[in-house]
This record gives structure tokens, sequence and C-alpha cells, in this order.
């Protein structure tokens, strides 16, 4: 079969953005692999699909595959391209849409400076809906949160990583670090999300607290490695940066992609994610159609 489709970036976490609003194409798993995949298909970190409205009160519904195929409860990188998507290609004329995700409702906004604010809705700390199963594992109390000790290797006390953890729509663990250039990402992202206590999985994020307003940031994703940003990672990132007291409530987060800028005002409050929203190209491809 021979789709169309367009390919966008969001500080360099890069997307294949899908229009299905008008009708299904019917992919499989094993085709959003190949979408993804940088020498056999597009290449991307994610495939964005736009869906007509599922509901009242609703304008669309964003689906969300990683580039193992799987698919995910939320992308604030994508969800920028999404709303610039959707207002290019006419298929919306509001300034704020409100979109629904596997992760929940969503309301990205389109400022007149070209760049996209998304509210990312309320961080989620409750541990049987992050979900997270601490265990028999003791927190450490710093100010209102903790961070709990994650043993990589069992028995071995010398192991253990402090996290942060909790959810933005999908789960997050997140480090600090003092050098987030040095931080060993490629290796102790995996050995984090392999670890049975996070039930769908995790995105292990590596911070590094510059000053009150400003942090560095590295993301390993679920299914799709380390990208160049992250937008719910830099929310979880700012938002466990307030809980443990370190940063303001209103910060720039440089990923290696880019800028972003997160806003969050403390608890009950949602968190606000600006940033850029990049078409690249657009263009087709023809998929097999026994994938």
């Amino acid at each position: 079969m021979r789709i169309s489709f367009t390919k966008m970036q969001g500080a360099g976490n890069d997307f294949v953005v899908l229009d299905e609003t008008g009708g299904e194409l019917g992919l499989s798993t094993e085709h959003y692999r190949l979408l993804a995949d940088r020498h056999f298909g597009v290449g991307a970190d994610q495939i964005l699909t736009v869906r007509p409205s599922p509901a009242d009160g609703i304008d669309f519904q964003y689906v969300i595959h990683n580039a193992d195929g799987a698919e995910v409860e939320q992308c604030g990188n994508g969800a920028r391209c999404f709303a610039r998507f959707v207002r290019d290609r006419g298929l919306c004329s509001k300034d704020t849409i409100r979109v629904q995700t596997l992760g929940g409702v969503i309301e990205p906004r389109l400022l007149p400076d070209g760049r996209v604010t998304v509210n990312m809705g309320e961080p989620v700390f409750e541990l049987g809906m992050i979900p997270f199963d601490s265990g028999a594992m003791q927190p450490t109390v710093i100010g209102p949160w903790q961070q709990w000790p994650l043993e990589l290797v069992p028995g071995v006390p010398s192991s253990t990583v402090l996290v942060a953890v909790l959810s933005i729509g999908n789960p997050h663990a997140v480090l600090l670090v003092d050098d987030v250039d040095a931080a060993p990402v490629q290796t102790l992202g995996p050995q984090v999300q392999s670890l049975r206590g996070f039930g769908n999985g995790v995105n292990v994020g590596f911070l590094q607290v510059v000053d009150r307003r400003k942090v560095r940031l590295r993301v390993f994703e679920r299914g799709a490695g380390e990208t160049l940003a992250c937008g719910s990672g830099a929310c979880a990132a700012v938002v466990a940066g307030i809980r443990l007291g370190l940063l303001d409530d209103d910060v720039e987060v440089q990923a290696r992609g880019g800028k972003l800028d997160i806003c969050w005002f403390g608890a009950g409050k949602s968190i606000l994610m600006t940033g850029q929203a990049t078409t690249v190209f657009c263009g087709e491809i023809d998929l097999p159609d026994n994938l």
C-alpha cells in the first residue's frame, strides 16, 4: 500500500505524522516499525496518527506509536507537532484544541510567535497509577517528596541508584546527575527500564540542575532509546526538581535537540510546556501489504 506522511520535529524529537481523519490505514505493529526505521523506512522516534474526534468536546484523537511499534500514552513534543500539523493542513482553525490521547485529554495551544504550548495535565504521584511497585523499598524523604532506591543488581547495595518516580501521562524515573554529558545514559537507562517494579516500562531521565531556572536533560525512552528531546520527560524532570526543592516554577530545559520551557505551579495545577514544532518534509512511501 502507498501512504502519505509528514516528517516533523520538535526540539530534535522527530516524528512521522499520519492523517487518518478520512479513515484508518489499518497499519500493523510491523508497519509502524518499518516507518520508524532510519535505514529502510522514513525514520522517526515516534509515529503520530491524527484521528477524528472520539467524543463530544474533543477535537481529535492522537495515537502514538514508539519506534518499536508499541502504542504509548503520551508524547509532549509530538503534541506540539500534532497541533501544528492539524492547523497547517486546514483540519482545524482553532488556536487551542482538545485532543484525546491514551494517557488522557491534552490541550495544545498555538502561539502568535509560531511556538506551541501544551497543557500536559497534572502530574501523577500515586504509585499504583504510575504504575510503580515499590515492594519492600524504603524511600529517602526529601522535603514533601521522596526518592526511591533502585537496586540494579539484586543483593548488591552498591548498585543502587536514587530516582524520583511519577507519571506525566506515561511513567518516568528521574535521576539527578552532576554532568549530563558524562551520565551513563546508554547503560543505566536500559538497566532501570528492565526492573520489574515498572509495570508499563518507564522513561528514564538524567537531570542536571544548572540553577533554579535552568536544567540540562537527557532521556532514555521506552521503545525508542535515547532521543534528542522528550517533552513529557522534560515535564517530569522539572516537576521532580520542584518537588525536591531544587527548582523554581518556571524552568528552561536544554535537551540535546533544543530548548523547552516548562511551568508548573504546584499541587492541583497542570504542567505547561512550550516549544517549537517544525515540518521537515512531506512524502509518500510504499508499505508491504503483508507485514
